[in-house]
């Protein structure tokens, strides 16, 4: 169990390290842009893992909230960049997220029952944490496009609410544990 949580600890600051210094100077809006596509790609994987696999018809309808509310996003973002003509540009910290969740699907795939649901929680309060700071510090102080700006700024509620969500499912596994 130590293991599995400092790999969590480990993601999370890969994850954090990488949206602060990944560039080296601040990001611009078209990598702006792909790291917006790639955080929610990464929660939308998760999610559908999660209602497939998950023990408890609480984590099963958390993960189809996740896949719902984070396609929802890249649908807006997605229609924004064609509306502007700009090309997301992958970047160190849109490599990193995917990377970081890939590595998250992999250990998940290979628990079950209340140790997946646990797993996957965890990695949803933490995941979600780091992606409000990331918004806050790194992606709309540094996005030039007021549209672009715009809608991070619209969606930041809506992560705000998953995390608390995924708080309130974390103490009640922890209780049921």
């Amino acid at each position: 169990m130590k293991l599995s949580k400092l790999s969590l600890l480990a993601a999370v600051y890969a994850f954090t390290v990488g949206i602060v210094y990944a560039q080296g100077a601040a990001p611009n809006d078209a990598q702006i842009a792909h790291i917006v596509v790639t955080a929610n790609q990464v929660d939308i994987d998760a999610g559908k893992l999660a209602e497939s696999k998950g023990h408890s018809s609480d984590v099963k309808a958390f993960g189809k909230q996740m896949v719902t509310d984070h396609s929802g996003v890249n649908t807006q973002a997605t229609a924004l960049v064609k509306k502007l003509n700009v090309t997301p540009q992958d970047n160190p910290t849109s490599e990193s997220l995917k990377s970081g969740g890939e590595e998250n699907l992999k250990k998940l795939r290979g628990l079950s029952g209340a140790a997946f649901d646990k797993a996957y929680i965890d990695h949803e309060v933490a995941y979600h944490e780091q992606v409000l700071k990331a918004i806050d510090t790194t992606l709309v102080p540094n996005a030039k496009n007021e549209e672009l700006k715009a809608l991070i700024v619209k969606v930041r509620p809506a992560f705000v609410a998953h995390l608390e969500h995924a708080k309130k499912l974390q103490s009640s596994l922890g209780k049921a544990a």
